[in-house]
């Protein structure tokens, strides 16, 4: 009988364009559905990871997606000294294969998605704004369409960070409002 094979696991830390939050990045995808933002401590009791991380004293905040976990620190913390006991709290605990998220069910999706200029709105998020949005440690959707007012969610790095406003107003609405004439404005539900 040969012996069960254990999986390599690797962590590594990443800037994010908002100075107050780090992405730590796994190899492999450690949440399959959706995205899990817990901006505070009392939140974070449906993810025992999230939970866990806020022991931490520096911990302001925990953002769960894909292959990555964003953390945003509590002023005065210095990356340099906590990277490194992040990390390996985070390759301990997966290694470990503790619950990421207990009971968790994806977000609701926008119901009115049959809409024509709705479903291009999500198109055009999907395609060129989610990526570089999660390559930067985090996570824009679509909330509604009103009036020629696109609504969108800021989680992640992208709630608080200081580049968000020009990112939303400047990237954001200038593509969709080249792209699709109806939308003539963008607007998030959280920065």
């Amino acid at each position: 009988m040969s012996e069960p094979q254990t999986k390599y696991i690797t962590v590594y830390a990443e800037e994010t364009p908002n100075p107050e939050t780090m992405k730590f990045v796994f190899n492999f995808m450690i949440l399959d559905d959706d995205a899990v933002d817990f901006p505070t401590r009392e939140k974070a009791q449906v993810s025992p990871l999230a939970k866990s991380l806020f022991e931490f004293s520096f911990v302001n905040g925990v953002f769960i997606m894909n292959n990555f976990v964003t953390i945003t620190r509590l002023p005065g913390t210095e990356w340099y000294e906590v990277i490194p006991i992040v990390k390996e709290f985070l390759k301990s605990y997966v290694e470990a294969e503790e619950p990421i998220v207990a009971n968790h069910t994806p977000a609701s999706k926008y119901e009115g998605a049959d809409s024509v200029i709705v479903a291009q709105i999500i198109d055009v998020l999907d395609t060129y704004i989610k990526p570089a949005v999660e390559t930067d440690g985090g996570m824009i959707s679509f909330k509604s369409f009103e009036n020629g007012v696109v609504t969108v969610e800021m989680k992640g790095s992208c709630s608080g960070c200081p580049s968000s406003t020009v990112t939303l107003k400047r990237g954001i609405e200038g593509m969709l409002t080249k792209m699709i004439p109806e939308v003539k404005e963008v607007i998030a539900e959280s920065l």
